[in-house]
């Protein structure tokens, strides 16, 4: 069960270095996140013109998208749009241009409305550009290496991006090697689906795969629920019981939130990583458990063993191999097809089918919802994208086009607009100078410019993670951090009801008179029994 050495391979950046792509730099490419054709959802085309100093064309007739390594493609085909194609052009910078040479067909790039030409940076294209198309299709801008040889089975691992791609195919090199893996990666990102990938293609299969969160189990019981324990060993333990190892004898245990793992837990783990045994609570005896150990975590395991939390010889045995999993935010060209992969899957379990599309129909999918869910940030990563795909279904089955309700603004974080917001922005957009993004870090906003903006919007926060610039998550950061800032739940009783009161039961001027989140403060008067 023990590993010489760890080798760490890290996915999280387009293009990571691999063998058969390490000559073929990335290539500006457009990839289908939404048409009306559902069909045509992960079509791409490469802009290889781009590279060697030509424009590109996009009209209603050109260019031929395909789906990944298919032999031959077509044209978006949407007649509303115009047979008079968009250009673009190569910069100097590694960056495209957009021009529209007058079409009366509607773009928007990043949510706002394309100017006559519009520059994109290299690194804007690194980050992926949405651009809206005649407000039905959305295509986004980007830069992707070519394909390389066909990726293994995706295994649960959803996605045709060049990250995930890497993912699958270290997968399939790990898979038969003996050692244990340590799956690093944010919330959310499928770190337990590509732990059960590794389990189907090694040669476990035929045995056992079992999963289980460290951070669930009671501290007390940890070592009864991982090693087992003799009857008698503790008060309940009235039959044997053989432990999450001893279940997985002959398989894989997949250990999600190692960092979570109490410290006597870790002495534990460290053994039965060195010895292959395990010792039931009770016992004396060690029993030999053959279970290949592959762990998961989103923490940041080095600090962890700086301060003390975590053993260094625990990491580095559970570390013989390490797969970094990308956060959705950096395979955005995925987005469409996993978005109506979960609507699907989502419908199926109601019992209706998606409806029937082509290329002049009204889009099931409306351009600006998936424009606006490829623009944010996803601090959920794909789970949360399933959860906005099951709320959609849930609320727009039989529907002839989905609806997002005001929910979805509350579930996804605030995106910040690229022009068309500020004076300088709107001289930008007057001129045809290149827009540019205002995204502000959150260590630049001091407590006051942050009461100040909470108390010009009145409290609402997605409105002053607006004005300040940052992501809606990125302000509940600030106001935890913040000394100035009262929570509602803080605010006592008695206070909230005058303050209820005297705003005649309006919850819009009772926050703002608290200076609470309205949304917080909604919660607490239900919990008061005022609504």
């Amino acid at each position: 069960m023990d590993a010489p050495g760890g080798t760490t391979l890290d996915f999280t950046q387009a293009g990571a270095p691999h063998p058969e792509r390490e000559s073929l730099p990335p290539v500006p490419a457009l990839t289908v996140l939404s048409h009306p054709d559902l069909s045509r959802i992960g079509d791409r085309v490469f802009l290889g013109e781009l590279m060697l100093g030509r424009e590109a064309l996009l009209s209603r007739q050109e260019p031929r998208f395909s789906a990944p390594r298919a032999t031959s493609g077509e044209p978006l085909a949407d007649p509303y749009l115009s047979r008079r194609p968009y250009r673009f052009s190569p910069l100097p910078d590694g960056g495209v241009a957009l021009h529209r040479d007058g079409s009366p067909i509607p773009v928007a790039a990043d949510g706002s409305p394309a100017v006559d030409r519009q520059s994109f940076s290299a690194a804007a294209l690194n980050e992926g550009v949405v651009l809206e198309v005649a407000k039905r299709i959305v295509l986004l801008l980007h830069r992707r290496p070519l394909p390389g040889p066909a990726p293994p089975p995706a295994g649960g691992l959803f996605g045709e991006s060049a990250e995930i791609e890497e993912v699958r195919r270290a997968i399939a090199r790990a898979a038969p090697l003996p050692v244990p893996v340590a799956i690093r990666g944010a919330t959310g990102t499928g770190k337990e689906l590509a732990a059960r990938s590794l389990h189907e293609q090694s040669g476990r299969a035929a045995g056992p795969f079992l999963a289980v969160n460290l951070g669930t189990l009671p501290p007390s019981l940890a070592a009864a629920e991982l090693f087992g324990a003799r009857k008698g060993a503790y008060t309940g333990a009235v039959q044997d019981l053989p432990g999450w190892f001893g279940r997985a004898d002959g398989g894989t245990l997949f250990l999600d939130e190692i960092g979570e793992a109490p410290p006597e837990i870790q002495v534990m783990l460290l053994r039965t990583l060195e010895t292959g045994e395990i010792v039931a609570v009770g016992s004396q005896v060690p029993r030999r458990v053959d279970v290949r150990v592959v762990s998961a975590t989103g923490a940041d395991l080095e600090a962890a063993v700086r301060a003390g939390r975590f053993r260094a010889p625990l990491l580095h045995r559970l570390a013989g191999l390490t797969f970094r999993l990308p956060p959705l935010r950096r395979r955005r060209e995925d987005l469409g097809r996993l978005l109506l992969h979960f609507l699907a899957a989502e419908l199926a379990a109601l019992g209706v089918e998606i409806p029937k599309s082509h290329a002049a129909a009204e889009p099931w999918i409306p351009a600006p919802m998936m424009a606006q869910l490829a623009r944010c940030d996803w601090p959920g990563n794909v789970r949360q994208l399933k959860n906005v795909a099951r709320q959609l279904a849930v609320e727009g089955r039989g529907q002839a086009t989905l609806v997002p309700g005001p929910w979805l603004d509350d579930l996804l974080p605030a995106t910040a607009p690229l022009a068309g917001h500020s004076p300088v922005e709107e001289k930008q957009a007057e001129t045809g100078a290149p827009a540019t993004r205002h995204r502000r870090k959150p260590a630049e906003i001091s407590e006051d410019e942050l009461l100040a903006a909470l108390r010009a919007n009145r409290w609402n926060l997605k409105a002053t993670a607006g004005a300040l610039g940052i992501a809606r998550t990125s302000l509940d950061i600030l106001l935890e951090q913040s000394t100035q800032v009262r929570a509602a739940a803080d605010v006592p009783p008695e206070e909230v009801r005058a303050a209820f009161a005297r705003c005649g039961g309006d919850v819009t001027e009772t926050a703002a008179a608290l200076e609470v989140s309205e949304r917080a403060l909604r919660q607490r008067l239900k919990d008061l029994g005022l609504r």
